[in-house]
This record gives structure tokens, sequence and C-alpha cells, in this order.
């Protein structure tokens, strides 16, 4: 069995596993709700981290589409951008992928003794290679994320002064006018 086949057959415990340690991630007041609801709208977080996991768990299995994989990265990093996390905490998540693997790939009891089983082992050191690219990845989705987080601010403050600026100058020429008066 290739580990290709046994990561389809089993992705959807991984799928809930990694999720499920990824909202370990938050505080436990936090974790509890993104855990518990599953409203989009309600929970636009815990639904950005379900969805985007599982693109980013389908792309790592079968074809790594690039733009599919960068565009979840965003969908997760963008919020844990903007949230009390450090860079290495927002894109700590990507690893907690191979330890979902591990426990899964252990509970199966796999003792990797057959040749057919020690090329699973191959497989999957080559899978988390995979998981470690996509990690590289998502800080430099979480660098871009903080980008343009600092040039909304830096526009924001600017239009500000701009503003500032012209009350001012509206001001100025008010008094002008009554001093002329």
């Amino acid at each position: 069995m290739k580990l290709k086949t046994l990561l389809q057959e089993k992705k959807d415990d991984i799928l809930k596993r990694w999720i499920s340690l990824t909202l370990e991630t938050y505080p436990p007041d936090a974790s509890g709700f993104l855990k518990l609801e599953k409203d989009r709208f309600t929970n636009p977080v815990g639904y950005a981290i379900s969805t985007g996991s599982e693109t980013l768990l389908d792309e790592l299995i079968d074809e790594e589409n690039l733009d599919k994989i960068i565009s979840a990265l965003e969908s997760i990093i963008r919020i844990r951008a903007v949230q009390d996390f450090t860079p290495s905490q927002a894109i700590a998540f990507i690893f907690l992928l191979k330890k979902a693997v591990r426990e899964d790939l252990k509970a199966r009891n796999e003792g990797f003794k057959t040749e057919d089983e020690r090329k699973i082992l191959d497989e999957l050191l080559l899978f988390e290679t995979r998981i470690d690219r996509l990690a590289t990845l998502a800080f430099d989705v979480y660098v871009k994320c903080r980008d343009d987080i600092h040039r909304i601010r830096m526009d924001e403050t600017k239009a500000e002064r701009v503003m500032a600026d012209r009350l001012m100058r509206l001001r100025q020429s008010v008094k002008e006018k009554d001093s002329s008066k």
C-alpha cells in the first residue's frame, strides 16, 4: 500500500486531528468556541481554518497546485497575522499536520517491517518534506499579510494627516475671513 493511498483513506481522520490541534493553539475559551461553532458567519476563524486546512491537505496528497496552496495559506494566515501570534506561532499549525499524520499511522500500528511498509516510511519522509516546504511558503504569506496590514495602517495615517491639514487650512481661512471683516 502506498502512502498516498493510505493518506487518502485516512484523510478525514487526519484532517479532523490537524484542525483540532490547530484550534488548540488558541486560548482555551476561544478554542472551545472555535471547535464547537460550525457556522461560517458566526465563526469565520474556525471556518477559514477548516476549509483552508482541507484544501492544503488535499493539495499535499494529490496535485500540489501552488495557487490553491497559497490561497488556502492566505485564508488561515491572514487571520493569524492580526491576532496575538508571533510569526512562528502563526505558521506552527503547518507542523501540526506532521503530528496528525504520525498519530494516525501509529494508531494503525504500522511497524514498517516489510518492504512495502519501508516504502511507506520513505514516502512519509518525502511527504513531511513537502509539509516543510509548505511551512516556508506559509512564512512568506505571513510576512506579506503583515506588510499589507502595515501598508493599510500607513495609508490610513497619511489620509488622516491630509484630512487634518485640510481642516487646519479651512479653519485658518475662516479665521482670516472673520478678522478681515
